[in-house]
């Protein structure tokens, strides 16, 4: 993975890939004040089905390779489409259907997290 791209740009195209496919609830998690995290940010979103996260998972891949030249260093959850993770290294993306979204509720485990919400355009 190049690491020209400030995580700015990474976290604007991933976005960008998630709302071209209309992924619904995104949430930015900024985990850089917190101690021993994996990554700087987290970003959560969700279809309302297994088609759909494969499609924002798919979407978000191309944006980021189209405009920086990026691809992620691990994927999982496509073969099922239920929770696609998409790990960038720096920031790393969690796809989920509503209700797998909801049952794990990833975002309650970064409490200390600041949490920016993206008001859907749909």
């Amino acid at each position: 993975m190049a690491k020209n791209n400030s995580n700015d740009d990474l976290v604007v195209n991933i976005i960008k890939g998630i709302e071209d496919v209309k992924g619904a609830d995104i949430d930015v998690l900024d985990l850089r004040e917190i101690d021993n995290t994996v990554c700087d940010y987290f970003i959560i979103c969700n279809g309302n089905s297994n088609t759909q996260v494969v499609a924002i998972a798919n979407s978000i891949q191309k944006v980021v390779s189209k405009e920086l030249k990026e691809k992620p260093w691990h994927v999982e959850g496509l073969e099922n489409g239920e929770w696609v993770l998409m790990d960038f290294v720096n920031v790393v993306v969690h796809v989920f259907q509503t209700h797998i979204r909801e049952y794990y509720n990833i975002e309650s485990l970064w409490g200390d997290a600041k949490i920016t919400s993206i008001q859907s355009k749909y």
